[in-house]
């Protein structure tokens, strides 16, 4: 069944300036189209780092005069499907987080299993909005700790990558702040290869 919703994947190292970027496109899309615009927030106030990210992000959202819709939701982030219509332009922030979260809340799940749990959750939200943009974080390339859960967690977070990409209609990687296209055109839709997951 094809889709009019818009999915875009943005991804970059720490600190690159992807949120930013994702977020001011959030909001043109909104003000444009005349759109509501919601966050959905996969970090959890773990420690203290953590905690001045989120609260960093909301005051940034806080700032930019924009009514942002805040859903702080860790995992199974399809549930929340059901609260968005066409009318909306989700932000999800970040991929990373979630599958962190994901993998600690049952260590004994198939990797597999849990790929295709929260591949079925991005799909139920793009069914259900007008664009979804998706925030990750680009740590393939960074030298780890290399034991077997980190080797695990960054393969599933490879594969989750690639599958995201494949369906979405423009892909961005930033750099020190500059948004690098790698996937889409201006205003293309790859409606024949992005049916579903």
């Amino acid at each position: 069944m094809e889709t009019t919703s818009h999915m875009i994947f943005i991804t970059g190292g720490v600190r690159s300036g992807k949120s930013s970027f994702a977020e001011k496109m959030a909001m043109e899309k909104a003000i444009s189209k005349g759109r509501n615009l919601h966050y959905i927030a996969t970090g959890l106030p773990s420690d203290t780092e953590m905690k001045l990210r989120i609260e960093k992000h909301k005051q940034q959202r806080h700032q930019c005069n924009q009514n942002w819709n805040t859903w702080e939701h860790p995992r199974n982030i399809g549930l929340l499907a059901e609260n968005f219509t066409n009318k909306d332009i989700l932000l999800l922030d970040c991929l990373t987080t979630l599958l962190n979260n994901e993998l600690f809340s049952d260590e004994t799940a198939q990797n597999n299993r849990m790929i295709g749990s929260i591949l079925s959750g991005i799909e139920r939200l793009r069914k259900n909005c007008d664009s979804l943009i998706i925030v990750s974080n680009e740590i393939l390339n960074e030298t780890l700790q290399a034991n077997d859960l980190v080797l695990s967690y960054k393969k599933m977070l490879g594969h989750l990558h690639q599958e995201i990409v494949k369906y979405s209609d423009q892909a961005f990687l930033v750099e020190s702040g500059v948004p690098i296209l790698m996937k889409g055109g201006a205003d293309e839709r790859n409606h024949d290869s992005r049916d579903s997951f």
